[in-house]
């Protein structure tokens, strides 16, 4: 037999071996991956709270994420990939907080169909989040999804994910919490900053205008007010009333921009414009990071450039 061929099944063997020795470490105690040179696999139901596990994993976990970049964690219909991968991982990660995890949302069907077995591996990132409700008429015992657009907020995703990682893999248990703390010293400057920034803006141009009522976290955060089209995504938006109502509203204020996110139509924010005359100043993260290698792939830089970009344009 040729060396080449001698090589190659011997490579095969080892693979097969050390996948071997990889399953049923895992499978004496499903709740713990005991192996050291196992990854953690994880799922993420979007791009924010997969580049939080990210941060906090490194290289000791997979993670596949299932609402893709760009697109509204709100409403989905996912994959056989990602249900497939779902079945299959040691860990779940949503955000919960009646995002997609509401009583008839797509997470909670996928949930239901894979069984009590995913269920118990799934974990809320948003776990003692302090919840903001909704304030639509029908909506008020509805509690407000977007708790990361407030970085203290993002910091007990962190801290959550951190928690279940240690718990299934404890050998790695001093990585992840040197990860977290880095981690989490980036997110408390950038959020320091911010404060700071947000203070010097006088009061009459405070006002976050935007299409979905999304910054209801940030604005109490940042002691900024916010105004919008329509309150969340699941709802009518932009319907002609709901442009003359955000119209009325800015015609009594100072406010010298307006914002529109990256995830949903320019058109209805283009009328508020165009009705006003006050100019969309730019585009805003909100449901989702931007695509690899753009401005705002990371939650990190999302939140940098929300941060930076709203301050820059109420001061203006």
């Amino acid at each position: 037999m040729k060396l080449k061929s001698i090589l190659r099944l011997a490579l095969v063997a080892v693979l097969g071996l050390t996948l071997t020795a990889c399953s049923q470490s895992k499978s004496k105690d499903s709740s713990q991956n005991t192996n050291a040179s196992c990854k953690v696999s994880v799922v993420a139901t979007d791009t924010i709270i997969g580049d939080i596990a990210k941060n906090v994993a490194k290289n000791h976990a997979d993670i596949h994420v299932i609402v893709p970049t760009g697109q509204d964690p709100h409403e989905y219909d996912p994959l056989p990939e990602d249900v497939s991968k779902t079945a299959k991982a040691d860990l779940v990660f949503y955000n919960g907080l009646n995002l997609e995890n509401a009583k008839n949302a797509w997470f909670t069907k996928m949930q239901n169909n894979l069984g009590e077995k995913v269920k118990k591996k799934s974990f809320a990132a948003s776990e003692g989040v302090d919840a903001i409700h909704l304030e639509g008429k029908g909506q008020t015992n509805k509690e407000d999804p977007h708790a990361w657009l407030n970085l203290e907020n993002g910091i007990i995703y962190a801290k959550n994910i951190a928690k279940q990682l240690e718990r299934v893999d404890p050998k790695h248990k001093s990585d992840y919490q040197k990860n977290l703390n880095a981690y989490v010293g980036k997110l408390q400057k950038l959020d320091a900053k911010a404060k700071k920034a947000f203070n010097k803006i006088p009061k009459d141009k405070k006002l976050i205008v935007t299409s979905e009522g999304c910054f209801k976290y940030f604005s109490k955060a940042y002691n900024v007010p916010s105004a919008y089209i329509w309150e969340i995504n699941t709802e009518v938006e932009g319907s002609p009333d709901q442009i003359k109502t955000l119209v009325r509203k800015l015609k009594k204020t100072k406010v010298s921009s307006i914002f529109v996110e990256s995830s949903v139509s320019r058109k209805p924010m283009k009328t508020v414009s165009r009705d006003t005359g006050i100019p969309i100043y730019s585009t805003l993260f909100t449901d989702s990071i931007a695509k690899k290698g753009q401005t705002g792939d990371s939650y990190y830089g999302m939140m940098k450039w929300n941060l930076d970009k709203i301050a820059e344009g109420l001061a203006k």
